[in-house]
């Protein structure tokens, strides 16, 4: 699993690094109902109760797609029990935190045309944010996306 805020690199970083190991991407935010989707539009964090179903859509997504190949996933996983609940539903999960500077995601999100979440949520990111203690890896966005996928394909 590629985590972190939104405008981290989650969906880039990780369909890179499915295509250096030669496995399948899922991006989670492709698993949102459009209720969730319209929600976060408007600006508005996703509640628990709206988060729970999707979450366990996309694990549900990723244990179909791992019988067949290795699987790279993006998914937020902002907080410790969303990501403890993604452990316990997906057998041998690991863990790839994006660490990303809030200056850098804001001109990103800023910058960023193509995507429901908008620039002012960052705040709600950062928040909600609990990084990992003890993630498989560890990367700084703040690099050209060949060296992080280099990295990580050097730990994995």
């Amino acid at each position: 699993m590629v985590m972190g805020v939104s405008g981290s690199g989650k969906s880039t970083v990780g369909k890179a690094l499915a295509q250096q190991i030669g496995g399948a991407f899922l991006d989670g935010d492709d698993y949102h109902p459009q209720s969730n989707v319209d929600h976060m539009a408007q600006g508005k964090p996703l509640t628990g109760a709206m988060r729970w179903p999707w979450l366990d859509q996309l694990a549900q997504a990723v244990n179909v797609a791992r019988q067949d190949t290795l699987t790279v996933f993006a998914c937020s996983a902002l907080r410790k029990s969303y990501r403890d609940y993604l452990r316990a539903t997906i057998p041998d999960l690991r863990v790839i935190y994006l660490d990303a500077p809030q200056h850098i995601i804001a001109q990103r999100l800023n910058e960023r045309r193509d995507h429901f979440m908008p620039a002012t949520m960052l705040e709600s990111q950062y928040a909600t944010l609990e990084p990992p203690q003890n993630p498989t890896a560890s990367v700084s966005v703040d690099q050209p996306i060949e060296k992080i996928v280099k990295t990580l394909t050097s730990i994995l």
